[in-house]
């Protein structure tokens, strides 16, 4: 059973050696790149990885000309982004699922970062993301926030990747504006328009989903500020959705 890793990168001089190093278990690791202008492709070359260089249009476009790029030399698919490591114990895992398994594709658990900080409550864990496929056997579609379509059953790993997130607070910010913006753009595409109980309302039940509902409570100081952070970009996306309906 070959596996090969699929990492997608832009500009990911910084996370691209750990990451590929994480994969060494794999039998390929193939960076597919969105034309970096940084050092992403020399370093993911001398880290032993084949890179290949593809324009982007959108997520789902990007993994699908990822799995093309492919054909029918790998028996299994692996997707990892720059910033998530594997380990021993999820490798291990994952040699043994393929082989012993009927599944089709496999749901993986990260152990996200935040800050420095593991994050277990929030509704950053188990953050299951669909990763792993059977090639030939799955596609994407929809252009933001895209959904890997699988042909068969699909089944959930135990041992988690480990995502460095969220680095400082910046960072956070940075990350939430974008998907903020495409969140919104989503909403306008579908014709929805914000209604004035929208802008308390849904920033309040976001509150609570996190920290009650999501147990952001149980990880005391850093589920709080991370449940206010999140109703205030969801007030942000409707923001920007006012903004996007008068300016339309």
């Amino acid at each position: 059973m070959k596996l090969t890793a699929v990492i997608l990168t832009l500009n990911e001089e910084e996370h691209i050696k750990a990451c590929i190093e994480s994969l060494d278990w794999a039998d390929d690791v193939l960076v597919f790149d969105s034309f970096s202008d940084d050092d992403t492709v020399a370093i993911a070359q001398a880290a032993g990885a084949t890179v290949l260089q593809n324009k982007f249009e959108n997520y789902a476009q990007q993994r699908n000309d990822a799995l093309a790029s492919l054909g029918s030399e790998a028996d299994w698919v692996f997707f990892v982004d720059a910033d998530e490591r594997s380990t021993s114990e999820l490798a291990q895992e994952i040699r043994k699922m393929i082989v012993e398994r009927l599944q089709m594709g496999w749901y993986v658990p990260r152990h996200n970062y935040i800050f420095g900080k593991i994050t277990l409550g929030a509704g950053w864990y188990p953050d299951y993301q669909l990763r792993l496929f059977k090639n030939g056997r799955v596609h994407y579609e929809r252009p933001v926030h895209e959904i890997a379509v699988v042909d068969g059953r699909i089944g959930h790993l135990a041992n988690p990747l480990i995502h460095h997130n969220y680095r400082d607070i910046p960072h956070f910010r940075a990350k939430q504006e974008a998907y903020s913006s495409y969140d919104a753009s989503i909403l306008y595409a579908d014709g929805v328009r914000p209604e004035l109980q929208n802008y308390i309302l849904q920033p309040l039940r976001q509150f609570y989903w996190r920290l009650i509902a999501l147990h952001g409570y149980a990880i005391g100081w850093h589920g709080l500020r991370l449940s206010v952070y999140m109703a205030y970009y969801e007030w942000v996306k409707y923001q920007k959705l006012r903004l996007l309906w008068r300016n339309g």
